[in-house]
């Protein structure tokens, strides 16, 4: 009974991670389509499939203002990989895009205060910009995608209308890469449950209370593999600082935690190539500890708090400017569409090991 009592959590937090990134996953698997069929290869290829400093700054800056979560995420870079683009750049975007975005910012400079947010607001941009090094000259055969042909004309000449271009966009979108995608995101989903309940809240609070060096290592390293939304846990970081937790350990926490998590870990080890995966994950670990200790050197042990709880309602008030906020049923929908693409791509799987 307790065996299954603990099965139903994992599913019930699993299930509750997903839920909250659900609609943000649909709404990037749309976006993909319709970028992998309406953007010419060679405009991508020229833009981003490339080594040059431009194209991580591109792609850095573009993430920093898109409120999308690590999950959410992993469609659009997944299909800008796909489409063209290099793997520095790719890297860059799946950086930037969770960190940080303008409502989170907000968030920051009214919780969390100026100097933790200026902080945030540098890692928010050199990280990505570093990740994206990292993955162009690191990145050995996977930094260059293995771009399909695309055929914008087909062999008579005839041009393919917009409306038959986004049809074809959706398909390869929720048939093709939606099962790609959607099985490694229901597996780190349901790996993020077992670990968010067999080390609950209060574990991850004792540690982030801890201003030693080997905290913000463990932190760097939990965060990592968790899924953190940048605007949905800044209240949580600054109600953490306030009760005492060092300002280093918070952001790393946030930093790492949002940068990357299970299921976008899994995807890009499986679907963009394993040095990807270790690049990325490896570098993360590394920015998010050194962003810490930074932090509390910085800042010194004499920090102070500036939460001030008068001016919460209108930091949040200003945020939600910037913040799409889904109705319940929509993301209930996109939650089970979603395990609805994850179970039939292992349905896939399973058939082929069968066969063999």
């Amino acid at each position: 009974m307790e065996i299954l009592n603990f099965i139903y959590k994992i599913l019930s937090v699993g299930f509750y991670i997903l839920n909250t990134s659900s609609i943000w996953l649909f709404f990037s698997f749309f976006i993909a389509g319709i970028m992998r069929e309406l953007i010419d290869p060679r405009t991508l290829q020229k833009s981003l499939g490339n080594k040059k400093a431009s194209g991580l700054f591109k792609s850095t800056i573009s993430g920093m203002v898109l409120p999308i979560c690590s999950c959410g995420v992993i469609p659009l870079g997944i299909g800008m990989y796909f489409s063209g683009a290099y793997l520095g750049p790719v890297l860059a975007f799946m950086t930037a895009t969770p960190i940080i975005n303008p409502a989170a910012l907000i968030l920051a400079y009214g919780l969390l205060g100026k100097e933790i947010a200026t902080i945030y607001l540098i890692c928010g941009f050199i990280i990505p910009m570093c990740v994206g090094y990292a993955g162009n000259y690191l990145g050995g055969k996977e930094v260059k995608p293995p771009v399909e042909e695309q055929n914008f004309q087909d062999l008579k000449g005839e041009k393919i209308s917009i409306g038959d271009k986004i049809v074809i966009g959706m398909k390869w979108a929720f048939l093709d890469l939606g099962l790609m995608v959607g099985k490694y995101v229901l597996l780190g989903i349901i790996l993020g449950g077992f670990i968010f309940t067999a080390f609950p809240k209060s574990f991850i609070e004792k540690y982030l209370g801890n201003p030693q060096m080997l905290s913000l290592l463990s932190i760097s390293l939990i965060a990592s593999i968790s899924y953190v939304c940048a605007v949905g846990h800044i209240p949580f970081i600054a109600a953490l600082i306030a009760g005492g937790a060092s300002p280093g350990t918070a952001l790393t926490f946030l930093v790492g935690g949002t940068g990357t998590n299970l299921p976008e870990l899994i995807s890009m080890w499986k679907l963009i190539g394993k040095r990807s995966a270790i690049l990325y994950g490896s570098f993360m670990v590394l920015f998010s500890f050194g962003a810490g200790y930074f932090t509390n050197k910085y800042l010194g042990s004499n920090f102070t708090p500036v939460i001030s709880f008068e001016e919460i309602t209108g930091v949040v008030n200003r945020a939600q400017n910037f913040i799409f906020v889904a109705p319940e049923f929509l993301k209930y929908l996109a939650s089970f569409f979603i395990i609805f693409l994850g179970l039939k791509g292992w349905y896939k799987n399973l058939k082929g090991w069968m066969g063999k």
